[in-house]
């Protein structure tokens, strides 16, 4: 995996303008449909039982997020991701909020037990909560580092047997034997609600062109941070910042992933 493969991965989001499927919350709905629209992607967001089996099927990728969750919620989740695995749609999962109540992890729980998740992406107190381990969170946001992220998604990747993206200053990126860490992206990411959310819809569309997810995933962050990083430099607050971040989304070209792509290799197993 190198910069010219990534922004290969990028070049066929745009050129082929993939359908993504969003469950997700009420909170990030415009947001994220924007920003797959500044992307080169082509968001719908279906949540009815009576259609999302429907919708899931002609989808290129399936996008689950549980951030404002209720029990039909869930069940339309099961019902889409069920359809989109056996249809081969990969499916990504954010698990938001899992750890801050019972309802929350439990769903989360329930979800990759029933569904085939392709990618899981969450930050460290969401993954570590979805595979049992305790790990302080407040809301919907990670509390303090209580351990190792890397050596975190490595053990949640091997349980879940799954692609594990765990967000934070470095995002780590495994599937359990390989492992990469992409060191793009900007503080004030955290000062707007949905980048987080917004992100994992970027993972399903880079997912929904690219069959090797582990290249997917890392170009995904790797784009996304570099959008970020460029929409930094010109903004005065969380307001300008998110509008200019929208742009990036659609300017960032090949040549700024080339450019300012920042991710290594960290080995075949730890």
């Amino acid at each position: 995996m190198d910069h010219n493969s990534i922004s290969s991965t990028l070049q066929k989001v745009r050129e082929l303008n993939p359908l993504v499927h969003n469950i997700t919350n009420v909170v990030v709905t415009n947001f994220t449909a924007n920003g797959l629209l500044s992307l080169g992607a082509s968001p719908v967001m279906a949540y009815a039982p009576e259609e999302v089996a429907d919708m899931a099927k002609i989808s290129r990728a399936l996008v689950l997020n549980i951030g404002t969750l209720n029990r039909e919620v869930v069940d339309s989740m099961i019902l889409a991701g069920r359809t989109a695995n056996v249809y081969g749609i990969p499916v990504i999962f954010d698990p938001v909020g899992a750890g801050a109540t019972p309802f929350r992890t439990e769903s989360a729980q329930k979800i990759m037990r029933e569904v085939n998740i392709s990618i899981i992406r969450g930050n460290a107190a969401e993954i570590a909560n979805v595979v049992g381990e305790k790990w302080e969170i407040k809301g919907v946001d990670a509390g303090e580092n209580q351990g190792n992220n890397l050596e975190l998604a490595v053990a949640a990747a091997r349980r879940l047997k799954t692609i594990v993206v765990i967000t934070g200053k470095d995002d780590v990126i495994t599937d359990g034997e390989t492992t990469y860490l992409v060191s793009n992206g900007h503080p004030i990411l955290t000062k707007v609600t949905g980048t987080g959310c917004l992100l994992t819809s970027v993972i399903g569309a880079f997912a929904g062109v690219e069959k090797d997810l582990l290249l997917a995933a890392v170009s995904a962050l790797t784009f996304y941070g570099v959008a970020a990083e460029k929409a930094a430099l010109t903004n005065s607050g969380p307001g300008s910042f998110q509008i200019e971040f929208l742009n990036q989304l659609s300017l960032v070209s090949e040549e700024d992933i080339q450019q300012h792509g920042q991710f290594n290799k960290r080995g075949e197993s730890l």
